[in-house]
């Protein structure tokens, strides 16, 4: 009887500590503790502001429970695709990862990290995708998963929608086309670090559609690159409150340690252009808007939703098309007409103020004070400015009366900038006639093999509706930057 006792209190003692050790076990959902978070930038963002930090803490991390310190840190951010000046994608993605494990190795070397208080990491954009890429090395180096805590926004490598995951088929053909400097790469491990990811509906690197042969849907997610993917930091507090829980979500299965975050959208990316017109903007936009959105919601499986469907912690690559009901898109499509047309002449009998009608734009434009490009509460030309600056313009305030040696230097490196942003465009072009085809041909022979001839065909040409405008458009990028800057430099010298 008394070896019984023993070992019933023996029992009883071991079950205690196992569930106290539960208990201090850090989940998706576990509060972020008092210890150190480690805010590192976006792309071309090398270092965060204390505008960026103050951002990415108060409407991200204290929102999950942080009350500790918030401090930036660095790490290249490049893409000389974007930034001359800067390093290719690839290469920046590799510094980055070496430099962040470094870092949140060194802040559990230094002590005070627990299940409690572990060290978070914040991501955004590159950095997320260097996160995501960094958790196996971490697992590899021994680190427990308590002892990190990741919260990532805008995450390219995002399971169901990420664009870097999405083209990563079959698994490991992620060589043959690096448009751009950019790889394709495995999705964000679900299960190996407690993570919290963000992402905002169109955000098309985040939240790309799963059906790449709607090419509405994939422009409107293009744009959405730009007017959705910067604005992250500068969303209201209630959206992120407001933030819906997805499916596969740690904190809805009990399984993985990841829970993810859709933020709703109410812009569409492909008609916030129209916005810039004065008068007939808003009436334009209000008009195609509610059938329109029907339409790039098809792209990912849905009707009412912009994003994809199914759970969000499976990795998902492209398809063809979705099944739908033809009844239930026909009455929405007749109902969406009848609700824009209500609008528009609503807009045009009682017309709001141009800055009302451009309110919707009001984050992209301030994410450039957020990433240290503007100042704050930017203007119309403070954006385009903050753009050229962003892309490594080099914009002058030279004029006639400066000295000649001012102009001269002026002139040079303008050019200098001209002639360095061929290279991207030219770069696209060769990827489009030359990488792509061995991607396509890879993809082929797997489909071949696995005795899916259909396939074979049908999914190079659906990747492809997506891959070939996403390789221009970002080509393109760098030489548009170049002949505005430019147009904007010789004004300047003859005004």
């Amino acid at each position: 009887m008394g070896a019984g006792l023993l070992v019933t209190v023996g029992l009883c003692g071991l079950t205690a500590l196992l569930n106290s050790t539960a208990a201090l076990a850090d989940t998706a959902d576990s509060p972020l503790g008092d210890g150190e978070a480690l805010i590192f930038g976006a792309t071309l963002v090398p270092t965060p502001p204390s505008q960026y930090v103050d951002a990415a803490d108060t409407l991200y991390l204290q929102h999950l429970g942080f009350t500790g310190t918030a401090q930036s840190s660095y790490t290249p951010e490049g893409s000389s695709a974007l930034n001359p000046d800067t390093l290719p994608y690839g290469a920046s993605l590799d510094q980055d990862q070496a430099i962040m494990v470094s870092g949140i190795e060194s802040q559990i070397a230094g002590g005070g990290v627990s299940a409690e208080n572990p060290v978070v990491v914040f991501g955004y954009s590159q950095s997320s995708e260097a996160s995501s890429l960094l958790m196996q090395q971490l697992q590899a180096d021994g680190v427990p998963s308590d002892d990190v805590h990741f919260v990532l926004v805008g995450d390219l490598l995002n399971p169901n929608g990420g664009f870097m995951n999405t083209f990563d088929f079959p698994a490991g053909n992620t060589a043959a086309f690096t448009a751009l400097d950019v790889p394709f790469e495995p999705a964000t491990p679900s299960d190996l670090y407690p993570t919290d990811i963000y992402t905002l509906e169109y955000d098309g690197f985040a939240d790309f559609p799963h059906y790449t042969t709607n090419l509405l849907s994939d422009l409107n997610a293009m744009l959405g690159f730009f007017f959705e993917h910067f604005t992250y930091l500068d969303l209201a507090p209630d959206q992120i409150n407001n933030a819906i829980l997805l499916p596969g979500s740690e904190a809805l299965t009990g399984q993985g340690l990841t829970d993810y975050y859709m933020i709703p959208n109410d812009n569409l990316p492909i008609l916030e252009p129209l916005l810039l017109i004065p008068r007939v903007g808003q009436p334009l936009y209000d008009l195609l808007q509610p059938d329109t959105q029907i339409l790039v919601n098809l792209g990912y499986g849905s009707i009412t939703e912009g994003w994809n469907q199914g759970p969000a912690n499976e990795p998902t690559t492209f398809g063809l098309s979705p099944h739908i009901d033809h009844t239930q898109l026909a009455d929405a499509l007749s109902n969406g007409w009848h609700q824009g047309v209500t609008a528009a002449l609503s807009d045009l009998h009682n017309p709001g103020s141009y800055q009302d009608q451009v309110a919707p734009l009001q984050p992209f434009a301030d994410a450039f004070y957020t990433i240290g490009a503007a100042p704050q509460d930017p203007s119309f030309t403070d954006v385009i400015d903050g753009l050229l600056k962003y892309a490594g313009f080099p914009l002058s305030d030279v004029t006639l009366s400066s000295s000649p040696t001012d102009i001269m230097n002026d002139i040079s490196s303008t050019l200098s900038y001209d002639v360095s942003s061929l290279t991207p465009l030219a770069d696209a072009i060769k990827d489009a006639v030359t990488s792509l085809p061995t991607w396509d041909a890879n993809i082929f022979t797997d489909q071949l093999g696995s005795g899916n001839f259909i396939d074979a065909i049908l999914d190079p040409t659906s990747a492809n509706t997506a891959l070939v405008p996403y390789d221009l458009i970002v080509g393109a990028e760098v030489p548009l930057f170049a002949a505005v800057g430019t147009f904007i430099n010789l004004a300047g010298l003859f005004s």
